[in-house]
């Protein structure tokens, strides 16, 4: 009786070991079972030769595409060990059948793969129970599948037939199967002998290795399919695999697989070709190939025993293949963060180099799935996670900035674009970028102008980015000149940019932006004629440039050919439809050339592009609105909400360092403002509705010029639904008033205007044309003189000065600046040079 219990527990602990592949322990366990004379020797041969077998894989472990091994040494002892076990015949049925599998993956591993295959026709692996097995024999049972799946693979058949192929795809479906039931109930098992054990460390804590036939009866099914391009079987199995329930072993595969399952549904894979993972694939399917179609489609087997799936009400199900794909790179990337070696001593370096490897292949085609979709601000949030990954890596850094700056966030990419110039000090593309955005939405002019700088000094290495930096360095100092508030520094800074932009020009002629800014400095700096002769040739260079074209009809309307302007800019408008700047320009030139009406008309549609181009809804929409064109219009259409796309003052341009700060206060103000407001909040990003504000403005200039006061004032209070306290709103006001003669309140809006933004030139000559009416003449004086300063190019502003300074009796100074009026006049555009856009 003693003995009896004495062997049931020493059998316990020998299928313990067997399942969590102990095999040092193995031997002393054969002895004491052979000392107790509880069995014979057939189970002891039959376990040395296994614990063997396992040891001398373990040691010397196969690799993928090995050629055969052919006989060793070792495996002499294995082979005399299994041939004893199963010659004498003694052994329980289960243990033959055990033994005859490890004497068949002994054949393979010595390159016999017939007398492999014979041994599991001996077996009938079919016929082997999963219900109710060890946890070993699971293992051994898939072991023996992925082994008979290889066998076939080498063994020629007689004629390849689709039979023989589908064979071999279902050994390995079924190995795949069995080894994720196998790791399933061998977690389990160790899980609970370690909480039935005292908690100390030892081996049984550790992972259970998944070896090398494992691996292939989890991987190879789903690599023949897509060599067969059978695409939708081979999708059909990833999902499988991972749907199954999760272990510890499995857990790189299973990111490796998640990855691979996602780049083929973002490469491989439309819309129209998707179906849900809790769909049966399609019979027929634009994914396979056409010569195999239908060929080891579908299953045809079934297993007496499964493994575990996630399944429950709430789990989530996509619907669509990048909806699917990103799900699979997030649950990819939260894997590759938690399994990071981060470790720099050398000991984990190959170790390190591939969790990088493995997390930049997730990264980058996370880039592509959030990409599409348009969705960096996601996508550079991900990226930040990876920064544990980038010390030192140029690839993650450089995505990062890439993400941050189509996100809007400028100066955060601009920091991570200086660590970029750290990791590559010669490479001049990063520091352009940076010059981009400082030149761009940021207005950093001092550190673009170093950014630039470092390619300029790159000399010969910059190759053909040397003009570009010239090009950079031309637009700071571009915009630093109209940044400039004394005329020494503005003229000083814009000498700079023409040479810069002549530097740039003379590196790289066939460029058509270098003629093209060369153009429009030199028409800021009021030389037109030299100005028309390149902006002509960067349109013989690049003859659809839409700003090349804007700045062609501006040179004619300063010289006052407004006509061919006109035409000019119906041509551009040809090629860019729902471009604003172009439309601004067209309102002003058909109230010159063709009157009100017209200019009307063309705001009009203006709003309907508007509408059509942004699908937002105006907060401020009663209805009424969208009629006030029709009053001049006899075409009458009702126009809904609508949204825009400019950020930039159509008068003054939008890189001005104080437009840029007072655009700021009026968002703040007119959202406090529209908290206050019972109308709902504006929806959307802010320059589209900018832009709305935009035109309605202009449609309000237009009715001044018609003196159609009423008109006037409705269209402005539509822009002032969007921003309350908008200069440009409250400018407009003032036009209003002084229209309807009423000073005192135009005097107020004016000063109201430049509250917010203090160099409106447009509100100080207005204010001081009034203050000059109401006989403070010292006052109107000092306000002309301050506009002067801030836009030394406008006509106007000197004109009213004259007329201060001549009724102080001033009358030298007053002829003087009379004359410059006249002088500036004949080359005025009929807009500001500065409302083209200045961006690398």
């Amino acid at each position: 009786m003693t003995a009896r219990k004495s062997g049931s527990r020493l059998e316990t602990e020998i299928e313990r070991c067997r399942s969590e592949c102990q095999w040092d322990k193995i031997p002393e366990l054969v002895r004491q079972l052979s000392a107790k004379l509880i069995s014979n020797d057939d189970l002891g041969e039959l376990l040395l030769g296994e614990c063997k077998l396992q040891t001398y894989l373990k040691e010397n472990p196969l690799k993928q595409g090995a050629s055969p091994r052919g006989p060793r040494p070792k495996l002499v002892e294995v082979r005399k060990h299994l041939t004893a076990a199963l010659d004498r015949g003694n052994l329980k049925a289960d243990y033959l059948q055990e033994a005859s599998l490890l004497m068949a993956k002994l054949c393979y591993v010595e390159g016999e793969y017939r007398d492999a295959l014979g041994h599991y026709g001996k077996v009938s692996l079919d016929e082997m129970q999963l219900v109710g097995a060890p946890v070993y024999r699971l293992s051994m049972i898939a072991e023996a599948y992925a082994t008979k799946g290889l066998c076939l693979e080498k063994v020629p058949a007689a004629s390849p037939t689709s039979d023989r192929e589908q064979e071999i795809i279902t050994c390995y479906e079924k190995s795949g199967d069995i080894a994720l039931l196998y790791l399933q109930e061998a977690e389990k098992a160790l899980s609970a002998g370690i909480q039935n054990r005292s908690p100390k460390p030892g081996p049984t804590s550790q992972d259970i290795e998944l070896g090398y036939f494992l691996e292939t009866g989890l991987q190879r099914a789903h690599v023949i399919h897509f060599k067969n391009g059978n695409l939708t079987r081979g999708v059909g199995r990833f999902r499988e695999i991972l749907r199954a329930v999760e272990s510890r072993t499995t857990q790189s595969l299973r990111m490796t697989i998640a990855r691979q399952l996602a780049e083929i549904l973002l490469r491989g894979m439309c819309e129209q070709s998707y179906w849900s993972p809790l769909e049966d694939p399609p019979t027929v399917s634009p994914l396979d190939d056409p010569t195999r179609q239908g060929h080891v489609l579908s299953k045809n087997y079934s297993l007496s025993r499964r493994p575990r799936v996630y399944s429950g009400e709430n789990l989530f199900c996509p619907q669509e293949n990048t909806e699917e794909a990103l799900l699979l790179l997030l649950i990819s990337e939260s894997m590759a963060n938690r399994d990071a070696v981060l470790s720099r001593i050398p000991e984990h370096n190959n170790d390190r180099i591939i969790s990088l490897q493995s997390a930049s292949v997730v990264y980058d085609l996370l880039t592509i799935a959030l990409g599409r979709r348009g969705q960096y601000e996601m996508l550079s949030e991900c990226l930040e996670r990876a920064m544990k990954f980038a010390f030192e890596e140029f690839h993650l850094w450089y995505q990062l900035a890439l993400s941050l700056m189509a996100a809007g966030k400028s100066a955060r990419a601009v920091k991570v674009l200086k660590e970029c110039i750290r990791l590559k000090p010669d490479e001049p593309t990063i520091p352009l970028l940076a010059v981009k955005l400082c030149v761009g939405p940021l207005h950093w002019l001092d550190e673009g102008e170093s950014f630039a700088k470092m390619v300029i000094d790159m000399g010969e290495k910059a190759a053909e980015f040397r003009a570009k930096g010239y090009l950079a360095v031309g637009l700071v100092y571009s915009l630093k000149a109209t940044d400039a508030s004394l005329r020494s520094t503005q003229e000083e800074y814009q000498r700079k940019a023409l040479g810069a932009f002549q530097r740039a020009q003379s590196l790289s002629p066939t460029d058509h932006l270098a003629a093209f800014y060369l153009a429009l400095q030199l028409a800021v700096s009021r030389q037109i004629p030299e100005a028309l002769g390149y902006v002509r040739q960067a349109l013989q260079l690049q003859g659809d440039d839409v700003h090349s074209l804007h700045l062609l009809a501006l040179l004619l309307s300063a010289q006052k050919h407004y006509h061919d302007a006109l035409n000019i800019i119906e041509m551009a408008l040809s090629e860019y439809p729902e471009n604003f700047n172009l439309l601004y320009t067209k309102v002003k030139l058909e109230s010159m050339c063709r009157g009100p009406e017209e200019a009307l008309l063309t705001c009009k549609h203006m709003l309907q592009i508007w509408k059509s181009f942004y699908n937002l809804t105006n907060p401020s929409d009663s209805g009424r609105g969208s009629s006030l064109l029709d009053r001049a219009i006899t075409d009458r259409r009702q126009l809904n909400a609508m949204t825009l796309p400019d950020f930039s003052d159509p008068e003054t341009g939008s890189v001005h360092a104080t437009s840029i700060a007072a655009s700021r206060v009026e968002q703040a103000l007119s959202e406090v403002a529209s908290s206050l407001q019972s109308s709902a909040p504006k929806q959307g990003p802010l320059h589209p509705w900018m832009t709305l504000a935009q035109i309605w403005l202009h449609a309000a200039e237009v009715y001044i010029s018609m003196s159609k006061p009423a008109e006037a004032a409705a269209c402005t209070q539509e822009a002032s639904n969007l921003f309350p306290t908008s200069h440009n709103v409250l400018y407009m006001r003032g036009q209003i008033a002084e229209l309807r003669g009423n000073m005192d309140e135009a005097k107020r809006w004016y000063e109201e205007a430049l509250s917010i933004n203090p160099t409106h030139v447009k509100s100080m000559q207005r204010l001081g044309l009034i203050l000059h009416q109401l006989q403070r003449y010292s006052l109107s004086e000092k306000v002309l003189r301050d506009a002067v300063q801030v836009n030394s190019t406008a006509h106007d502003v000197w004109n009213s000065l004259g007329e201060v300074l001549q009724a102080q009796g001033n009358t030298a100074a007053a002829t003087e600046c009379f004359i410059t009026a006249l002088e500036l006049e004949a080359s005025s555009p009929i807009l500001p040079f500065t409302i083209i856009p200045r961006a690398l």
